[in-house]
């Protein structure tokens, strides 16, 4: 699942890969938002954990990884 992150007051979002479901990376939100967790952690395809203060959290954005674009365009 590839994840975008926006964080306040950040210049850049967060993009992940990670090996989770939508419904638990969504859990995992849910549970920083409603105060179970004061933190976002994800973990990404290659073991890299990745934490956000859920204070800080602008918006995530779950959707299905993008395909590596190979080749050349028509001109």
């Amino acid at each position: 699942m590839e994840v975008k992150i926006g964080v306040q007051h950040a210049p850049r979002e967060i993009v992940l890969e990670s090996g989770q479901t939508a419904e638990e990376i969504e859990r995992t939100v849910a549970d920083a938002l409603t105060g179970k967790s004061r933190l976002l952690s994800l973990v990404d395809e290659h073991g890299r954990r990745v934490v956000v203060p859920a204070d800080r959290l602008a918006y995530v954005d779950i959707g299905e990884p993008s395909g590596r674009k190979v080749g050349f365009g028509a001109i």
